[in-house]
């Protein structure tokens, strides 16, 4: 389980707090790195775009469709947050799936995979939705736990279990996100440790029963693996708009 910790690379101390620079600190800078590596050498803004341009339209166009389709017209202003959130979980999650490791002594660090920076993320997405909720319609935002047609013989009950609902919905993306990167990387780990077991092992026979199967599932599961780093990218994206058209189109 090393590849999920955290080692200070610089020590830091401010008041007695320890805000070392680590190994996590080391690949979000990375990950900001290459995020506006892709974005600058895509904004050429040329009239026959290239495919690197094409490339960056394509994902804005697609987080823009998004909220158009999830919000209307106004999810265009909140493009840029839902953009950046899809961006930095992407490269985040692929950065960590990079083969670093075959360098002596490094490796990947998926920062996606600690709860605490799912949860900032997920906190991120929540504030945005409060801010704006009590923004446009201040305490009537209140009515979003009283769904419309409630008969009034459930009216307590049916408010609490919508409050529950929606303060759960930080957790629910926070762990989503974590828990899939976590169990995907121990999953390679524990299948790449019967592939070298397996091919050391004294017995010949090993190897052919053990490391071929495990090799050839290994490949497959990491192929899935980088699937589901795309796929929990656009699932924090996508419920992040659906929480926003609900503090934006209240009924």
């Amino acid at each position: 389980m090393h590849q999920f910790q955290i080692e200070p690379l610089a020590k830091l101390d401010l008041f007695g707090y320890d805000i070392s620079f680590t190994n996590s600190s080391l690949f979000m800078l990375v990950v900001l790195g290459a995020i506006w590596i892709f974005m600058a050498g895509g904004m050429k803004r040329e009239l026959v775009p290239g495919r690197w341009q094409m490339a960056v339209e394509g994902v804005t166009g697609f987080i823009n469709n998004m909220m158009s389709s999830s919000i209307g017209p106004e999810g265009k202003k909140y493009v840029p947050l839902v953009f950046s959130l899809f961006m930095f979980i992407l490269f985040a999650n692929f950065m960590g799936m990079m083969p670093i490791g075959i360098v002596p002594g490094a490796h990947a660090f998926t920062v996606t995979s600690h709860l605490t920076v799912t949860a900032v993320l997920a906190v991120l997405s929540f504030g945005t939705v409060l801010v704006v909720g009590f923004w446009r319609h201040g305490l009537h935002f209140f009515s979003l736990f009283v769904p419309h047609g409630t008969p009034w013989w459930l009216l307590w009950l049916i408010p609490l279990i919508e409050l529950f609902s929606f303060l759960i919905r930080p957790f629910s993306l926070a762990l989503r996100l974590f828990v899939a990167m976590t169990a995907g990387h121990v999953l390679m780990k524990v299948l790449a440790g019967f592939v070298i077991n397996g091919l050391n092992a004294e017995a010949l026979w090993v190897a052919p029963l053990v490391s071929l199967p495990s090799f050839i599932l290994m490949i497959g599961i990491t192929l899935l693996e980088l699937l589901v780093c795309a796929i929990q990218a656009y699932v924090f994206a996508l419920l992040t708009s659906l929480y926003i058209n609900d503090a934006v189109n209240l009924h």
